[in-house]
């Protein structure tokens, strides 16, 4: 019987891979209305804010055909840009920015162009008023489509920490030496017989020092505001914070006390939508319904049917009139 024997080599397998390739330029074509959806939530926005009176922010631009500079940005677009940063919680303009350079919702909203930081923040400050006065336009644009019915509101409040840390509290005798103190740093920076060979930098060093100027003086003034409230014999600290003077020593749902900011907000619960916003320094909820109420009438005209508090806001019942709504 004969053997038959087999010899196998093993053959080099070469893969041929498609690999990536990041060290590259791409151009590429566009087309911006189809980076979002049909019915995603910005077009929404967008399609809001042309129902919405801009008189008064256009009235404010200074940029005039024929005349010198670059043209201003829409403000409906940057009212749009606001709304819709808010509604995915962004509130930094730094922020907002970043994202109109790959963000496709913010692409489309701005046409794929990136929008300073400087102009998105510069806008909000400029306009507060107008801004507040649009809340209760789109208040009443909501209320037409019946989803705001006030049959029965939510109202409580939270504490917001401040960006301000324990140590920036002082009394009113370290306040007003901080005050003098940056005062004469502003009037020697403005000394036209020094030299800086970089103006930016001393421009902004300068804005800086002014800054810090006004923050300490409004310190002040809420020193004095704590000292009116202050009962007759209650021994208080009196001490105020010179990065955030409005900010207040407050204890959270966790225990712990730190700087902060009592927001009351009044929620329409047909649709959880927002109908009334109100920050208070008062570090409890107490006596903070009537307000909220009243800003709820003024921001829809009406009062809710229905408001519903916990415990801590149940207290006001005692002493406030009910104004036709009822309490539970």
């Amino acid at each position: 019987m004969g053997y038959q024997s087999t010899v196998t080599t093993d053959t080099v397998r070469e893969d041929r891979l498609k690999l990536v390739n990041r060290n590259q330029l791409l151009l590429r074509t566009v087309d911006v209305d189809k980076l979002v959806e049909p019915d995603h939530l910005v077009r929404a926005i967008w399609e809001l804010t042309e129902r919405l009176d801009l008189r008064n922010f256009i009235a404010d631009v200074e940029s005039i055909e024929g005349a010198a500079g670059r043209p201003a940005f829409d403000p409906r677009l940057l009212i749009s840009l606001w709304v819709f940063a808010y509604s995915e919680k962004v509130s930094s303009a730094r922020e907002v920015e970043r994202r109109c350079s790959y963000h496709p919702a913010y692409q489309w909203l701005t046409g794929c162009e990136v929008i300073n930081h400087h102009t998105l923040s510069d806008f909000r400050i400029q306009h507060q008023e107008a801004l507040d006065a649009l809340f209760t336009q789109v208040l009443g644009v909501l209320s037409s489509e019946a989803l705001i019915t006030l049959q029965r509101v939510m109202h409580d409040g939270t504490k917001i920490k401040a960006l301000a840390s324990d140590k920036s509290f002082h009394r009113e005798s370290t306040l007003r030496a901080h005050l003098e103190a940056a005062k004469e740093r502003v009037r020697t920076m403005g000394d036209p017989r020094q030299e800086e060979p970089n103006r930016r930098m001393l421009g902004a060093r300068e804005r800086v020092a002014r800054e810090k100027v006004t923050r300490l003086e409004q310190a002040l003034k809420e020193i004095e505001k704590i000292q009116v409230a202050a009962k007759p014999g209650q021994k208080s600290e009196r001490r105020v914070s010179e990065t955030d003077p409005e900010a207040r020593i407050m204890k959270h749902g966790d225990g712990g006390c730190a700087p902060s900011h009592n927001v009351q907000i009044s929620t329409d619960a047909e649709h959880s939508i927002i109908v009334g916003v109100g920050v208070t320094q008062s570090p409890v909820d107490w006596g903070e319904l009537m307000p909220g109420l009243e800003e709820i009438k003024r921001q829809t005209g009406r009062l809710p049917e229905q408001v519903v508090v916990d415990g801590g806001l149940r207290r006001a019942r005692r002493s406030s009139p009910r104004q036709g709504s009822a309490w539970t």
